[in-house]
């Protein structure tokens, strides 16, 4: 299926590696122009370069910003000017108890995993519905509807993606323009595969199977497996098209099943 992206210009958050990572390399491979973004300038050159080799017909470029700082946004917003297609990656997540988890770290998340995606989102929405089209992807989870109790304030943050990515939704009423989210699952993203491999050595276990055991430990996941980034990235390539244009306000699930009892 051609996804009709050739010319579009796509920003995505936090895209050196993991699940950005591979959303920026399935819109290039579909010849969008794409711009990354990174907070540590040699790890974004070095992705941006990757992502040449692996697709010399696309206009690939980066923009350096820490999300944790708005006025490096500011920054980054002048220099990025308008998009056709803005995914709302970037986050962080870890376990926490709740009790352990002070005003400053409730803060951190939100800054980073909802006001990012805001702000993003209050530069770029504006054009589209000027210029006619546009798509805005929030990249969430399925721990914003099924919160963990180990990761409340992670799950809060997902959810809160939600309500701003639905909300934005009803602003694109009778336009081209849509806005939607992807509810992802387990995925082996490189910041979990640094996770994992570090316990194993921890205890002296191959990686593979420690890998296996963790995920196994989820009953309700359909695919049984870790995701792959890549699956994540099709289905956000899809929504950034215009082969989904009618799909708007939509919480997409790419979580391999793990919201079968919830929903």
């Amino acid at each position: 299926m051609d996804l009709q992206l050739r010319g579009k210009k796509a920003f995505i958050s936090g895209s050196t590696q993991g699940i950005g990572y591979a959303i920026a390399s399935a819109l290039a491979a579909e010849g969008a122009d794409v711009i990354i973004n990174g907070r540590d300038a040699t790890r974004l050159d070095a992705a941006v370069e990757r992502l040449r080799d692996k697709h010399p017909q696309a206009a690939i470029t980066g923009l350096r910003a820490d999300f944790t700082v708005p006025a490096e946004i500011a920054v980054l917003t002048d220099a990025l000017g308008d998009v056709d297609i803005l995914v709302n990656n970037i986050g962080l997540f870890a376990l926490a108890e709740f009790e352990s988890i002070d005003d400053d770290e409730w803060a951190r998340y939100f800054e980073l995993n909802v006001m990012s995606g805001v702000r993003l989102s209050r530069h770029a929405l504006g054009g589209m519905l000027e210029r006619g089209w546009g798509r805005i992807v929030f990249i969430s989870s399925e721990s914003g509807v099924n919160v963990p109790a180990d990761m409340i304030h992670y799950g809060a943050t997902k959810a809160a993606m939600l309500a701003v990515s639905n909300g934005l939704a009803k602003r694109t009423r009778g336009t081209a323009v849509t806005v939607n989210t992807v509810l992802g699952g387990p995925t082996y993203s490189d910041g979990v595969a640094s996770t994992v491999e570090a316990l194993a050595e921890a205890q002296s276990m191959p990686s593979d199977v420690l890998k296996g055991a963790i995920i196994g430990q989820n009953r309700t996941s359909l695919l049984e497996r870790f995701i792959d980034p890549v699956e994540i990235a099709n289905t956000v390539a899809f929504l950034a098209s215009p082969c989904a244009s009618a799909t708007n306000g939509a919480a997409v699930r790419a979580d391999g099943g793990v919201l079968t009892g919830v929903l």
